[in-house]
């Protein structure tokens, strides 16, 4: 059984592979700062686990179908993280002096990490059913000093992720506690994406198809 990623997140790609499965990346394309405003407008300001769920939906949503003239064959999934602190929802920085505002603001400190998945059915060519949860974890940083905030700025790594950080490369250093699954700082809590593929009437182990990952013969 095949896996369809609709998302271009390398952290998101490497999870998924680091845990035996090797999905079809298929990039949606979604506008997510229109898609937000939209819902805003319509219901008012979204809360981070609104947020991520309302993306992480519209990015599953937008790949179905079919892919390169054949029908999708298996389970897609869109995904969405959104890193909160002081009740205010930090996503990308992008730029150089956002980022290191953000890491003086957060140092020493402890925000939450909000991770949406949504996983569609689409097995035989045709959505079948779909399941969606949100997973949070609890991120504390170091008190870093001023000068290794300028480093990891000018690393460029923090530029392009959820609240300015990576708990996986080179901003590992400093964290110091992670509480709830530490893969849902990555971009993607596996084990509640595995519960969401069982309630979806498949096996985790089905998606495995790296090579070493089969399950063994007993």
């Amino acid at each position: 059984m095949r896996l369809y990623l609709a998302s271009t997140s390398p952290a998101r790609l490497a999870l998924l592979r680091s845990a035996g499965i090797e999905p079809v990346v298929v990039p949606s394309h979604v506008d997510e700062p229109a898609a937000v405003a939209a819902a805003e407008a319509e219901h008012g300001p979204l809360s981070p686990e609104q947020m991520v769920q309302l993306l992480a939906r519209l990015k599953a949503e937008a790949v179905r179908g079919t892919l390169d003239g054949e029908p999708i064959d298996g389970l897609i999934l869109g995904g969405d993280s959104a890193f909160a602190i002081d009740g205010r929802i930090h996503g990308k920085p992008h730029l150089p002096e956002v980022a290191r505002e953000r890491w003086h603001a957060q140092r020493g400190r402890t925000g939450m990490l909000h991770s949406g998945h949504w996983l569609i059915d689409h097995r035989d060519g045709r959505e079948n059913a779909a399941v969606g949860a949100t997973a949070v974890a609890a991120v504390t940083f170091a008190d870093v000093t001023d000068a290794e905030i300028d480093a990891y700025v000018a690393s460029g790594e923090p530029l392009e992720v959820a609240g300015a950080f990576t708990v996986d490369s080179l901003g590992g250093p400093f964290i110091t506690r992670v509480d709830g699954d530490p893969s849902t700082v990555v971009g993607l809590s596996l084990s509640t994406l595995r519960d969401l593929v069982r309630e979806l009437g498949a096996e985790w182990v089905e998606l495995w198809n790296r090579p070493g990952s089969a399950a063994p013969t007993l």
